[in-house]
């Protein structure tokens, strides 16, 4: 998949009453952390980047350009306005493609549990599960199929593939997904067990 790019400029002045005129001309106010420690004031354009970000998730690595130069980054806090929910400033941070990174990647199921079809519920405790990886190995989110599971089945995030060079920091106990009875469906069954004896 082809990195988002974002087209940023470098930001002088500094702030709230600059922030406010930023936002004014259509752009928002955000910083690119790098790895060394130090920050670069950028803005960025606020209907770009508000389309841009529907596309990705926690773990997406995009592609900052400022004033000709690229970095590698990610999305980490985007401060919305309470009211209307417009973006008022994002932080950035970069990464380095020969440095390990962690990420919280988010875990999509795909399929419909047989054991739903049976009259189970099905219950997802764990939407994410956190990785250490190297940036051109990070996942940006993990497919799960579940269509075979079954009532008082279980998904453990060690059940969980994933491509070489990833580590799981997750515990590997942790339940990312399962199918349980309702409480109708174990009092039937605990009535047909009755009746049976």
């Amino acid at each position: 998949m082809s990195k988002l790019v974002i087209a940023a400029r470098n930001r002088q002045s500094k702030g709230s009453g600059e922030a406010r005129k930023i936002r004014r001309a259509g752009r928002i106010p955000a910083v690119l952390y790098g790895r060394s420690g130090k920050a670069l004031s950028i803005d960025v354009d606020a209907l770009g980047f508000a389309n841009g970000i529907k596309t990705i998730s926690a773990s997406t690595i995009v592609k900052v350009e400022v004033d000709g130069k690229t970095y590698d980054a990610f999305v980490k806090d985007t401060q919305r306005n309470m009211v209307d929910g417009s973006i008022l400033h994002v932080d950035f941070y970069e990464v380095e493609s020969d440095v390990t990174v962690r990420a919280r990647v988010t875990v999509h199921l795909k399929g419909n549990p047989a054991g739903v079809r049976e009259g189970g519920i099905l219950e997802n405790p764990l939407q994410q599960i956190e990785v250490e990886s190297l940036p051109k190995d990070l996942p940006e989110r993990i497919e799960l199929d579940i269509s075979g599971l079954g009532v008082n089945q279980y998904i453990y995030v060690k059940n969980i593939p994933l491509a070489a060079g990833v580590r799981v920091l997750t515990p590997a106990d942790k339940t990312v997904v399962l199918v349980k009875y309702s409480k109708d469906a174990s009092a039937a069954a605990a009535s047909e067990d009755a009746a049976a004896k």
